[in-house]
């Protein structure tokens, strides 16, 4: 008979197929956040260059990426794919990759508070929310891999 601690008993623990639709809905939702301020401060300064502003976004999203993004979802999957059994929940991100959204949040904030116009902003923001929307795909595409070699 297995003993557990009081320690492993209230450890929250799930399987590998959680840890991927975790770390694909997370990535969706910070990406639709950062594209919610984009919109806003466009639909705000009401200027006529805001195609140009979101078309700069677009591109800048394929950059991040393709460059960026899908390199930090491979290092991830890596790293989910081989584990068995059921893991701690926040394990859909090594320690490391807490503490660069840590700093990365820090970040957001402060140029959320600069005095830069947010309409230039929201290319960036556009550029990121977007590249983390569709690099997110890549952890739901396995995901789905993974439940129909299930079947």
């Amino acid at each position: 008979m297995k003993t557990t601690t009081r320690r492993e008993r209230f450890k929250p623990a799930v399987d590998r197929s959680v840890l991927l639709l975790l770390a694909g809905l997370v990535w969706i939702c910070v990406g639709a956040m950062l594209l919610r301020f984009s919109y806003s401060w466009l639909h705000a300064s009401r200027e006529g260059a805001s195609l140009v502003l979101v078309g700069a976004g677009v591109l800048l999203a394929l950059v991040i990426h393709h460059f960026g993004f899908l390199r930090v979802v491979d290092k991830n999957l890596g790293r989910i794919l081989p584990m068995e059994g059921k893991k701690c929940v926040f394990s859909f991100m090594s320690w490391r990759s807490y503490l660069i959204v840590a700093v990365m949040v820090v970040l957001g904030v402060s140029l959320r508070h600069s005095p830069i116009p947010k309409r230039y902003l929201s290319i960036l923001y556009t550029g990121i929310g977007l590249a983390l929307i569709l690099s997110s795909v890549r952890y739901l595409r396995v995901l789905v891999t993974q439940r129909g070699k299930r079947a």
